[in-house]
This record gives C-alpha cells, structure tokens and sequence, in this order.
C-alpha cells in the first residue's frame, strides 16, 4: 500500500504538467495562428486539447456543459469589446462583430480545466476574482504583443477585461463546483 501512495504524487504532478503544457501550447497555437493568419490551426489544436480533456474526464457530460457555457459567455463577452471598440482581431472570421473562432476555442480550452488543474480555487472564490482580474487582460495583453488582437484604448480595454474576468472566473468555477458536485 505505501508503494502505491508513493506513486500516486508523481503521477498527479505529471498529469498536471501534461495539462499545464497541453493548455498553454493550445494558447499560443491559437494565438500564433491568429496573429500569422492561420486562425484555423490554433483552433484544430485548441478544439482537439479540449476534446482530449473532455475524453480523458471522470464527468464529460459536466466538462462538455462548462465548455458550452464558458463559449456562450466568450461570444457575448469578447463581442461586448469587439462592439466597445477596445479590442478587434487580426483574424476576425466571417462575422467581424463577433468573436472569432479561435478566441471561442480559447474560452473552450479554459473552461476544460475548471474541474482539473484549477480544482482548488473552487472554494475560493475571492482568489479565483483576482486571478480572472489579473490573468485574464494578461492573456489579451500578451495575444496583442504578440499580434492576435489590437487594443484600440489600452488602459480602458484592460481595466473592462479584469472587471469581467474578475466576475466570469469565479462564476464558472462556482458552477464547475456546483455541476462536479452533482
């Protein structure tokens, strides 16, 4: 029995650093792949991560509802700044005044690991609002140096972004709680 508890840290620190590597090099294929006018390879990336993690779930069912919902909440969130004027993509897609595909499959991607990785923030909802304030118009900050996005007023464009992830974080890790618990 101690051999198997003995294992069982390493194989949880792996996993993590799995889903670790896996989420971020979905980030920057779909942020790449924006900025370089391939949208639709980040999004393949991004799409087959999520599809992987959703698989690889104790609940699928609950991991598939928070992606469809954290989607919902990215197409109004990100077409709220799109129709604000603060953000516009390199690579809008079909509709411009909606949020690309490549940023739903970012919204996607992170919705994958509220019942994984981000686990521990389910009870604390107060650091899952500061991370989404500080994390979140990061993320942006980084995809417009790097080229995906333009921020036409900065510091207003930024400060919209930690006000909404700073409320959408920790409603969809409240409801990742709330559905695992189920």
């Amino acid at each position: 029995m101690t051999f198997a508890l003995a294992g069982a840290a390493p194989r949880r620190v792996a996993a993590a650093l799995t889903t670790l590597i896996a989420f971020e090099g979905a980030w920057f294929a779909c942020v790449l792949g924006a900025a370089h006018g391939r949208p639709w390879a980040g999004t393949v990336v991004a799409l087959a991560v999520v599809a992987g993690f959703v698989a690889l779930s104790d609940k699928p069912r609950v991991d598939a509802a928070l992606v469809a919902l954290a989607v919902a909440i990215g197409l109004v969130f990100d077409g709220a700044m799109v129709h604000s004027g603060w953000i516009s993509y390199a690579e809008p897609g079909p509709l411009p005044s909606l949020a690309p595909a490549w940023i739903l499959a970012l919204w996607a991607l992170f919705a994958a690991v509220l019942r994984g990785p981000m686990r521990w923030l389910h009870a604390r909802l107060a650091w899952a609002a500061l991370l989404g304030a500080v994390g979140g118009p990061a993320s942006y900050a980084a995809a417009a140096r790097i080229g995906a996005i333009a921020l036409s007023q900065p510091n207003r464009a930024l400060l919209a972004l930690a006000v909404g992830w700073a409320v959408v974080a920790p409603l969809l890790l409240a409801l990742a709680r709330r559905w695992d618990a189920r």
